[in-house]
């Protein structure tokens, strides 16, 4: 089943932004290092991602078979990130990206910085 996980926006400077985003909306920052930070607010999840290392995108989630089963469909390596989540990236007809996104079984959802 795939669930709406985050959407993910490109920034040319991720301290800024994460400050932006907490004084302005309240974020809680659930990961954050010199490239990339992801945010939590109310209900959502901002990823702030550099643009050389990240397309705008929106993520679903999806489990191991899911993920597993989409990138033979797709032809797409399993990519594991920083953060121990796994992954791949499908671009649409129109040019739009779609993360499909996997959460390791003990990953913490809690604050933290690298």
């Amino acid at each position: 089943m795939f669930e709406m996980d985050h959407v993910a926006i490109q920034t040319a400077d991720i301290p800024t932004a994460v400050q932006f985003y907490r004084d302005n909306f309240g974020a809680t920052v659930l990961y954050q290092d010199a490239s990339w930070a992801f945010l939590k607010i109310g209900q959502g999840k901002l990823a702030l991602v550099l643009p050389q290392q990240h397309p705008p995108h929106v993520a679903l989630r999806v489990s191991l078979q899911e993920l597993q089963s989409m990138a033979a469909r797709f032809q797409q390596k399993i990519a594991t990130h920083r953060d121990g989540t796994q992954g791949i990236y499908i671009t649409d007809p129109a040019g739009n990206v779609t993360e499909l996104i996997c959460y390791p079984p003990d990953y913490l959802a809690g604050p933290k910085r690298a």
